[in-house]
């Protein structure tokens, strides 16, 4: 894709359309499979253009792409429905609810709890855990995709090159504690039942409404100062991470497989740099890099999930845009500053 800002999204339909067109991998590993394919938790960030992409790369209209929430957005779930998804509404807390839901042999698990977990940590538990059990064993047999964070592994040394997805995790804070819980809990059901199973632990999605790289180009763009204290990040286009996690549906195994999803290490400087030269605006930088951060790995990603990502040069520049020209943003920041576990 260019690297100019004129190729950007302008509009959020045209935004939606671009992180909802799957590519010819993902069509390839979608139609290679068998049944219907579920989403759990559809009604948040990703899971409406997950599942409208899922909906588009499945020619056969006799296979149904279900998506599953509260939906507390009617106008998320009308958008569903205008293209061909079927729309449940249920709380995925409730072991009725789930027990009464439609079976399917592809499930991709997206609910959880992050932000306010520190002012509701048995609310985080209940969405992060409790709900993981009874999906996990409602859904025992059939190929999953259990979304999962970065968050589990806590800080690392930035010189180590990355959390890899076979070292110990160690949990900082609540959130982090409880997202490893929703791990052991779709893993030990997975264990039991020889289920295929991966979990995809994603690190900073971005789709120009919310994300780091946003973020860090509204600060620039306001003149704000940007803090390196947590000075390297790994994020990723919310398409390419929308296409991996359909295509990770082909990958999943037993025993199960834990996947780091998401860009190579990059420094905050150097993102802010990167908006500034698109910006035409000089960043303001504060503040000393420390010598650990919360990245990735993403050698295994490249061995069993080989793409081509959007530039982060393009991405950067698609930001400025976004932001200059009035985007919607969400109300939802990562907090990737964030050195305490506390969300």
């Amino acid at each position: 894709m260019s690297t100019s800002s004129s190729s950007a999204p302008i509009t959020e339909p045209d935004l939606e359309h671009r992180l909802a067109t799957p590519d010819q991998h993902t069509i390839d590993a979608l139609r290679a499979l068998d049944g219907d394919v579920l989403i759990l938790g559809a009604g948040g960030k990703m899971g409406p253009t997950l599942a409208r992409m899922a909906r588009r790369a499945i020619a056969d209209r006799g296979r149904r792409v279900i998506a599953v929430s509260r939906f507390s957005d009617p106008q998320a779930a009308a958008m569903l429905e205008a293209t061909g998804v079927d729309v449940i509404r249920a709380d995925l807390s409730d072991p009725h609810a789930v027990a009464a839901l439609p079976d399917a042999a592809n499930v991709l698990w997206l609910a959880g709890q992050k932000f306010g977990t520190t002012g509701d940590p048995v609310g985080t538990w209940t969405q992060n855990v409790v709900a993981s059990v009874h999906a996990a064993e409602r859904y025992a047999g059939a190929r999953m995709v259990c979304f999962s964070t970065g968050n589990v592994y806590g800080r690392t040394p930035v010189a180590h090159g990355g959390s890899q997805e076979d070292e110990a995790l160690v949990p900082d804070g609540e959130y982090a504690a409880s997202t490893i819980g929703r791990e052991r809990a779709f893993e030990s059901v997975a264990r039991r039942t020889g289920s295929p199973l991966l979990l995809y632990r994603l690190f900073y999605a971005c789709d120009l409404r919310y994300g780091v790289v946003t973020e860090l180009a509204r600060r620039v763009l306001a003149e704000e100062p940007i803090d390196l204290a947590t000075g390297w990040v790994n994020v990723i286009w919310q398409g390419d991470a929308n296409r991996l996690a359909l295509r990770a549906l082909g990958v999943a195994a037993s025993p199960p497989v834990a996947l780091n999803v998401t860009g190579p290490m990059v420094r905050v400087r150097e993102l802010a740099e990167c908006l500034g030269r698109h910006a035409g605006v000089t960043p303001v930088c504060v503040g000393t890099e420390q010598a650990d951060a919360l990245v990735a790995n993403v050698h295994r990603l490249h061995t069993l999930l080989p793409y081509t990502p959007l530039p982060l040069d393009t991405l950067c520049a698609w930001a400025v845009a976004w932001v200059r020209q009035g985007g919607r943003l969400l109300s939802k920041p990562t907090k990737f500053e964030v050195r305490d576990g506390r969300f």
